[in-house]
């Protein structure tokens, strides 16, 4: 669903590294719209963005390569701490967990960019 949610509005790629730097891009320009809501107290459009956020996250989980080492169980487990501090951060209003979340993606994209050569 992750992948369907971020091509909506973006042209999908046939390479699948590209295709994870756009996954980890979009939930960072998803992120910025839930902080936005968050200030504008737009409770449906916060979650809308949440939800589209989480998305994402279940898509990189769902394509790991746990036959890969230990890289694909960290990353699951990250991915995972990132859903659920999104799902407090929703209900909370907390600004300052999704700019956590905003970091931690931004890292991801820091270290796949030098991985992948992008």
């Amino acid at each position: 669903m992750g992948i369907e949610v971020y091509n909506q509005q973006n042209a999908i790629s046939d390479d699948p590294y590209v295709l994870v730097l756009k996954l980890y891009e979009g939930i960072i320009k998803y992120l910025s719209f839930v902080k936005n809501a968050i200030k504008e107290r737009e409770i449906e459009l916060k979650f809308t963005y949440i939800n589209k956020s989480i998305a994402i996250f279940d898509e990189l989980r769902n394509v790991l390569d746990f036959d890969g080492g230990e890289v694909a169980y960290y990353l699951d487990g990250l991915y995972l701490y990132q859903i659920e501090t999104l799902f407090s951060a929703g209900i909370d209003d907390n600004i300052n967990a999704v700019n956590q979340v905003m970091k931690v993606t931004q890292g991801l994209i820091d270290a796949w960019k030098e991985e992948t050569g992008l």
